[in-house]
């Protein structure tokens, strides 16, 4: 009985954990996925912007930051690390990319389109799971293998040091603060409520893909395509529905893209291209119908 337990025991110190972000070879991953992460708090976060793809929608040529940026996120769980991660794909790209996660474990959450009439049509794999990190990071790039999204290293973009929008206006309007990224103003919304899968709260929200996300690419004259997706609850989802529809928003799905958590929420997309101004005042009264976070 000795020897089985001292056996189980040496079992269980032999067996890799990751507790802390700290305990995670991070240059292993980074090196995997072939790229450096942006860090938040203990989480990695690694962009895969689909930069191979032209995409046109109601004549807007869709920067990849606007609606074309694949990602995936790391962060310590229990004594593990999970994955979550959102893969822009063609059509073709699909089953393939499945196949691949499947073969190594992971888990594909939802399958869908976040816009509409674009061309080529694009949509969007959302996947996860637990486990080593570098096994992971090495399944997700075979998986991306599969399609064509870029999987060099990228080259550092060039600096934008303006828009041809009023950005201070708009994250008055919208009561927060948001950023250039590649041509595109992207501002984000936090819940004020937590929100956890398996017991662990999923944050930071923003780069777990659980805040509310807003992008603007100017088309000239001080409009702005928008596209990006609000993060609902139930009872959150039809007075955002019709708070957009007032203000001439698109709304181009509502789905989940998530299978574990808690509270049970929605993922509402849409698009408009219009006065920037107006389309911030659209936003902000489809906002005003959610659980925000104060600023």
């Amino acid at each position: 009985m000795r020897t089985l337990f001292s056996a189980f025991l040496g079992l269980i110190i032999a067996s890799p954990t990751f507790a802390n972000a700290q305990d995670i070879d991070w240059q292993k991953v980074d090196s995997t996925l072939g790229r450096k992460p942006a860090i938040s708090g203990d989480v990695h976060r690694y962009g895969f912007p689909r930069s191979d793809l032209k995409v046109a929608l109601d004549g807007v040529s869709i920067a990849p930051a606007l609606a074309l940026g694949g990602w995936l996120a790391f962060k310590p769980d229990h004594g593990s690390t999970m994955v979550m991660g959102d893969l822009v794909l063609l059509e073709t790209e699909i089953n393939p990319v499945m196949s691949k996660l499947i073969e190594g474990g992971l888990e594909v959450t939802a399958i869908h389109n976040h816009l509409l009439r674009a061309t080529p049509a694009t949509f969007y794999m959302h996947v996860g799971g637990h486990g080593d990190p570098v096994k992971m990071a090495s399944t997700l790039h075979d998986a991306l293998a599969q399609s064509k999204t870029p999987l060099a290293a990228p080259t550092t973009a060039a600096a934008t040091s303006s828009l041809d929008l009023d950005t201070a206006q708009i994250d008055q309007i919208i009561g927060a603060k948001g950023h250039v990224n590649a041509g595109v103003y992207q501002v984000g919304v936090a819940r004020r409520d937590n929100i956890t899968m398996n017991g662990m709260s999923i944050s930071p929200a923003g780069p777990m893909g659980v805040a509310t996300g807003i992008n603007f690419q100017p088309t000239g004259g001080g409009n702005a395509a928008i596209t990006g997706d609000f993060v609902l609850t139930s009872a959150e989802v039809n007075p955002v529905v019709k708070a957009l529809r007032s203000g001439g928003i698109e709304v181009t799905a509502i789905h989940s893209h998530m299978l574990d958590e808690q509270p049970r929420l929605y993922f509402l997309h849409f698009w408009a291209n219009d006065d920037a101004i107006k389309l911030a005042q659209g936003l902000r009264s489809a906002i005003d119908k959610t659980a925000r976070r104060a600023n």
